[in-house]
C-alpha cells in the first residue's frame, strides 16, 4: 500500500470511528406518526379536543416497554404503557385538550432507562373571552365556602368582595381584593373565605361579588341561620330543673298537712328559646 493510500485508509477509519452510531439498527425512538414532522402543532378554538398519533419504533432486537406522558401540555393517550416488540412500530393516539396558547412536550421512558421527547405546541385561536361563575356558596363554622369558574378563553386573577345582611343590618362588608388564583380556562376551584367573627345569634344573607379583567363579572350569595345552641340547650336544662323543683316542694307542703298528694304535672313551658 503507497502512502498515500495509507493516509488515506486512516482518516477514513478516524472519521467512521467519529460518526454517531446509525438508530435505524439499534434502540428506539420517538416521533409523529406519518413521517416528516418533527414535532406536533395543533390549532383549534377554546374548550377544543385535538386528536393525532405518537409512534413508537424499536428497531433493536429485543421488545422494550414504554410509558407515555405529557410535560406541560394536558395529553390523554390511548395507551400509556405500551409494549413494543423487536423492529416493530407501535402507533399510540392521543388527545390533547385546547384551552390556550401552549407549548410543552410528549415524554417517553424506556424499560432500558432511555427517555425521548417530541415538542409539542397548541395554538388557540377565535377572540379573547373573559368570563366566570361563582357557585355552590355555602357558610360553614368556618368560614363561607364557593368555588369559581373560569367560563372564557383566557387566564383570570379573579378580585373578591364579600357583604353579608343580618336582621338588624350590615354584619360583614369585606372591599373587593385580588385572590391569590390564576384561573385557567375552564378550571374549577373551591376557595373558603374566613369569618372568625360571625354573630352568634342572626339570621344572614351572604353575598359574594367577583370580577376580573375584561369584564368578567358575577355573584351569588347563602343564607344561613346563627343560634348558640349550647346556650340555649343550658337554658332549657335549667328551666325543667326549676319546674321539677317547684312541684316537689308543693307536693311535700301538701303531704305534711295530711292532705293526698297531687299527681305531678308536666307541663313546662320554656320561653326566650330560639329555635
Amino acid at each position: 500500500m503507497s502512502p498515500a493510500a495509507r493516509v488515506l485508509f486512516v482518516s477514513l477509519l478516524l472519521v467512521l470511528a467519529a460518526a454517531p452510531p446509525a438508530r435505524a439498527d439499534d434502540g428506539w425512538s420517538l416521533a409523529p406518526a406519518g413521517g416528516g414532522r418533527p414535532s406536533f402543532y395543533a390549532e383549534g378554538a377554546p374548550g377544543a379536543v385535538l386528536r393525532d398519533t405518537v409512534s413508537v419504533t424499536n428497531r433493536g432486537a429485543r421488545g422494550v416497554t414504554v410509558r407515555l406522558s405529557g410535560s406541560g401540555v394536558d395529553v390523554t393517550f390511548a395507551e400509556s404503557r405500551v409494549r413494543v416488540p423487536a423492529r416493530t412500530r407501535a402507533d399510540v393516539p392521543f388527545t390533547v385538550g385546547a384551552r390556550e396558547d401552549r407549548t410543552g412536550s410528549i415524554v417517553a421512558r424506556g424499560s432500558d432507562g432511555r427517555t425521548a421527547t417530541v415538542p409539542v405546541r397548541l395554538r388557540v385561536g377565535g377572540p379573547a373571552l373573559s368570563a366566570l361563575t361563582v357557585e355552590h356558596v355555602a357558610v360553614h363554622g368556618d368560614g363561607i365556602s364557593y368555588e369559581l369558574v373560569n367560563r372564557g378563553t383566557t387566564t383570570l386573577v379573579p378580585r373578591l368582595a364579600v357583604h353579608a345582611d343580618g336582621l338588624f343590618g350590615p354584619v360583614l362588608d369585606r372591599a373587593p381584593r385580588t385572590l391569590p388564583v390564576h384561573l385557567a380556562p375552564g378550571r374549577r376551584v373551591r376557595l373558603t373565605e374566613p369569618w372568625s367573627g360571625r354573630p352568634a345569634l342572626d339570621a344572614v344573607d351572604v353575598r359574594l361579588t367577583v370580577t376580573a379583567p375584561g369584564g368578567a363579572h358575577d355573584a351569588a350569595g347563602a343564607s344561613a341561620r346563627f343560634v348558640p345552641w349550647a346556650a340555649v340547650t343550658g337554658t332549657a336544662a335549667a328551666a325543667t330543673a326549676g319546674t321539677t323543683l317547684l312541684l316537689l316542694r308543693r307536693r311535700r307542703r301538701r303531704t305534711a298537712d295530711g292532705e293526698a298528694p297531687e299527681s305531678p304535672r308536666t307541663e313546662v313551658e320554656l320561653t326566650g328559646a330560639a329555635t
